[in-house]
């Protein structure tokens, strides 16, 4: 009777928890799931989802031991080998995190996270090749993830593949109009083929899906220069460099600044 109960009071806190995720408060979810696996150590999503919200603070290595004992108490639970190689990618633990995703995908072939994060691996490791095949399984079994058709294209970029790299970057905004990053690199493969105005229309985008994402601005400048509209370009480099200032991108400043003076002196000649 006495350890049914305990399960209950476990469950309790488990649901606790992912109410107080529901409310965006971290804290109390983490102390909430901690009480649950400490009260039911075979509960294996209440280790799973302390692990969650381990990793959504930035605790990657409690995560981790999270996410490793929601393995223990279900041996075949995917998704915490997923997020357990996850956890380990993200402090640059590559081995471990290879052996453990492999895990997942041996458990359930078709879990797209899995498969994302495996990419991941293989990119951090310039394995472009197996990269791009992680990625293009992780696009067939997680469709509405935005992720993995960007990093497809980044790969296709270091391999040259410029037409591959700009379908993937059009996928991954279709699926998520507000990707930033995705938007400001299509902007740059634009660039680079000289389509200057459906660039400066992709670098507008993305600082419109984030106002705080200085590259937006920085690509505008480039494009304002080469359509010699100098005016335009101080003004974007400009809150380009003081963004980059900001997130202590000092190289970058560097770099702005120094378009920012060349600027000047084009824009002072002698007409």
């Amino acid at each position: 009777m006495l350890a049914q109960n305990t399960s209950k009071n476990a469950v309790d806190y488990l649901n606790q928890g992912l109410q107080s995720v529901q409310s965006g408060k971290v804290q109390d979810a983490i102390a909430a799931f901690g009480k649950a696996a400490q009260l039911d150590p075979t509960l294996a999503p209440a280790h799973y989802n302390l692990g969650l919200a381990l990793r959504q603070a930035g605790q990657l290595q409690p995560a981790a031991d999270a996410f490793y004992r929601a393995t223990q108490a279900d041996p075949k639970f995917a998704l915490a080998y997923a997020n357990l190689g996850g956890a380990l990618l993200e402090g640059r633990n590559l081995q471990q995190a290879n052996d453990y995703l492999q895990r997942a995908l041996e458990i359930d072939p078709q879990l797209g996270v899995a498969h994302y994060n495996l990419g991941l691996v293989k990119q951090e490791q310039r394995d472009w090749e197996k990269a791009i095949a992680s990625f293009k399984k992780a696009i067939e079994y997680s469709k509405n993830a935005p992720e993995p058709a960007y990093h497809l294209g980044m790969c296709y970029l270091q391999q040259g593949k410029i037409d591959k790299a700009k379908d993937a970057f059009s996928k991954a905004v279709k699926i998520n109009p507000k990707y930033p990053e995705a938007h400001y690199s299509l902007g740059s493969v634009l660039y680079n083929q000289g389509k200057l105005q459906e660039a400066l229309e992709a670098f507008r985008k993305s600082a419109q899906a984030n106002s705080s994402y200085p590259n937006a601005y920085y690509g505008a400048g480039l494009v304002f220069i080469q359509l010699k509209q100098y005016a335009d370009a101080t003004k974007v480099l400009q809150s380009a460099r003081d963004l980059y200032k900001a997130q202590n991108h000092l190289e970058w400043v560097s770099k702005t600044e120094q378009l920012l003076q060349q600027i000047q002196k084009m824009n002072y000649q002698p007409r």
